[in-house]
């Protein structure tokens, strides 16, 4: 697709629901200005893209729910570190430190870097069982589980009836499990 003079206009319309979206998400009106900012950018940098596969409200929404991803990970990163008062910024930081040059307090665990790469790998097949279901179920359990489109802008988008899409997400939801239950409860150890 190439840059039409339509598509920052649309793109445009689309501004209000995506930061009523990622202000919802990030509970900051800022980052969430930012977080659209870089969405809308990220379109309009590379349109050829957007393949017209689904609307441009569902396209840009997938883009903004990565960017909202990546803003609530950095957030967990970083360490707001607030001076009290009459109290420099040097001196807030030497604060955290003894004078041996290590931190007061302890950091906190990580985590379980096992756990982190085995639910990596559960991402990883469920992304195969999806590639596995035929496409308009696998599109329209995407729709509702992972954009978190409601019913009606659904059947919209794939001009069809509520039941006829009840039906599907009902047959994407039995296959995968069916999947998962071969390719990944059914391989783990016990």
């Amino acid at each position: 697709m190439t840059t039409s003079p339509d598509l920052p206009r649309a793109l445009e319309s689309l501004r209000p629901a995506l930061l009523r979206f990622a202000a919802l998400q990030l509970r900051n009106d800022s980052l969430a200005e930012d977080v659209v900012q870089d969405t809308l950018i990220a379109v309009l940098e590379k349109p050829e893209r957007f393949a017209g596969e689904s609307s441009l409200r569902t396209y840009v929404t997938g883009i903004l729910k990565h960017k909202i991803i990546d803003a609530l990970r950095g957030a967990r990163r970083e360490v707001r570190i607030e001076a009290e008062d009459g109290q420099s910024d040097a001196d807030a930081i030497d604060a955290l430190f003894k004078p041996d040059g290590h931190t007061v307090d302890m950091p906190r665990q990580w985590g379980d870097p096992g756990a982190a790469l085995e639910q990596k790998d559960f991402f990883r097949v469920l992304e195969l069982c999806l590639e596995r279901l035929p496409p308009r179920n696998a599109r329209i359990f995407m729709m509702r589980e992972w954009l978190e489109l409601d019913t009606d802008e659904i059947c919209k988008e794939l001009g069809i009836s509520s039941s006829n899409a009840w039906v599907m997400l009902y047959r994407a939801r039995i296959q995968l499990r069916e999947c998962l239950d071969l390719n990944w409860f059914g391989n783990r150890t016990r």
